[in-house]
């Protein structure tokens, strides 16, 4: 019986040779003007060789004002079409010579806000958001500035125009990140969000600003109507802004969204004409939440120091973090009663399944995948239609295949260790976790040894 991996299906009209998706993930790989340069083709390529059905990509940047983090592509201008057309084209061809099938490419637009991370200097710009707040975890800036009505309606133009660009680069579909922490979802979180105005007070205002998104970027795209094209949301499916106090029965205010409003979130974006939803959880990036594995204090040191010089925050940020006991650390990022050990592969399955059930439009999961068994059940479950994986997949780009091979895990697996995620923002994307390598003065037998452990570690259910 064939696995249900490997059975094809469709998103409206786009046409999924399997059920496995890289997610979004990427590295430094654009020029300062943010155009896509070699590397971020050659990157792309691994995973379409690798044969996944389709990609998503890293968040692009719809706004010349915020990119983050630096170096990371942009689709605000005409100019960045024709390159994104021919690195998509290549990615493409890569794929059906290793795999003789295609991969699909979705391009994920957004704009992170008051997320912003780094920037060249500091700028008033990094701190727009819903509302006046402070975030101390979160971008360089100080305080966040509440958007003005026109700011927002630029905002919404630029999503459209974006949409409407990657529709021109030959993209496969948009998916329109609502989660990671960024403008969308600092709109929808009511603990971000303390406007009084249309676009704030209720659950329904704070999805105006979405609504708003969406609506026009349907109407953009549906001008050059594509049956081929798809319109997809990432959405996280509960905050844990309450951290850490989860126990607490905080105000609503003061805890940011759960599942019940995800879920009325999820049939008002079908209502839209929304084709498939991307289901994570938490709130920022990275967030320690949705994924199994260690909380990378070490690496977010070293991105606290790289910016530390951009504002006071920043610089109170990085001296805490030069200072504080790592145990300290990890309380005050991510809460004393949230242990990341026990957080399991396909931690978000639970929330895409109760969104599943409340829609009818196709649903992904996200968060820690990488056992051929755990994906098979999931999908057997009825938890989603489709799986997507980032860190799994950049240690091992070809686990397609190796699932397609009857193998269970990849040797050597991702240890979710966590660090690629944070060196992100400074380095070449790749694997830091040395473990997976082998150690001088080990023999062969002995690595391989030591890698067999692993994997019967991460293969407990």
């Amino acid at each position: 019986m064939t696995s249900p991996i490997f059975q094809p299906m469709a998103i409206k009209g786009v046409q999924l040779k399997n059920r496995l998706l890289r997610s979004s993930i990427a590295g430094r790989s654009a020029y300062y003007d943010g155009a896509i340069n070699p590397s971020w083709t050659t990157f792309e390529k691994r995973f379409a060789e690798g044969g996944v059905a389709a990609i998503v990509s890293a968040t692009v940047t719809i706004d010349d004002q915020r990119r983050s983090p630096l170096e990371y592509p942009s689709i605000s201008k005409d100019r960045f079409i024709g390159p994104f057309r021919q690195a998509i084209g290549e990615i493409k061809a890569a794929a059906r010579r290793a795999t003789g099938a295609p991969c699909r490419y979705i391009m994920q637009i957004g704009d992170p806000g008051a997320h912003t991370q780094t920037s060249l200097f500091d700028q008033a710009g990094d701190s727009a958001s819903a509302s006046r707040t402070f975030d101390f975890l979160y971008g360089y800036r100080n305080v966040s500035y509440t958007m003005p009505a026109a700011e927002i309606q630029q905002t919404i133009v630029n999503f459209a125009n974006a949409a409407r660009r990657a529709q021109r680069a030959q993209c496969d579909g948009v998916e329109v990140t609502a989660s990671k922490g960024y403008l969308i979802q600092q709109f929808l979180n009511p603990a971000t969000n303390r406007r009084t105005d249309r676009y704030g007070g209720s659950v329904d205002a704070r999805f105006e600003f979405l609504r708003e998104v969406i609506s026009a970027v349907r109407r953009r795209i549906d001008k050059h109507a594509r049956d081929d094209f798809v319109l997809g949301v990432r959405l996280s499916a509960a905050d844990f802004n309450y951290l850490p106090f989860p126990n607490l029965r905080l105000p609503l205010s003061f805890r940011g969204n759960g599942l019940p409003e995800a879920i009325y979130y999820a049939q008002k974006l079908e209502g839209l004409g929304v084709d498939y939803l991307h289901i994570d959880s938490g709130f920022g990036f990275i967030n320690p939440k949705g994924n199994p594995g260690a909380f990378p204090i070490d690496e977010l040191r070293m991105f606290a120091n790289s910016v530390r010089g951009l504002s006071g925050k920043a610089a109170v940020r990085a001296a805490m973090f030069n200072v504080f006991p790592n145990w300290l650390i990890r309380l005050l990022a991510i809460g004393w009663t949230w242990d990341p050990d026990k957080v399991k592969q396909g931690e978000n399955a639970k929330y895409a399944r109760a969104i599943r059930q409340a829609v009818r439009i196709p649903v992904i999961a996200n968060g820690g995948f990488q056992d051929q068994a755990r994906i098979e059940q999931v999908l057997a479950d009825g938890d989603c239609d489709l799986v997507s994986m980032a860190r799994a997949l950049l240690s091992n780009p070809r686990l397609p295949r190796v699932f397609a091979g009857k193998r269970r895990l990849a040797k050597p697996p991702c240890t979710f260790c966590n660090r690629c995620a944070a060196r992100t923002a400074l380095f070449p994307l790749g694997c830091y976790d040395i473990s997976r390598f082998r150690a001088p003065g080990l023999s062969e037998e002995q690595a391989w040894k030591r890698m067999e452990e692993q994997i019967a570690k991460l293969a407990r259910p």
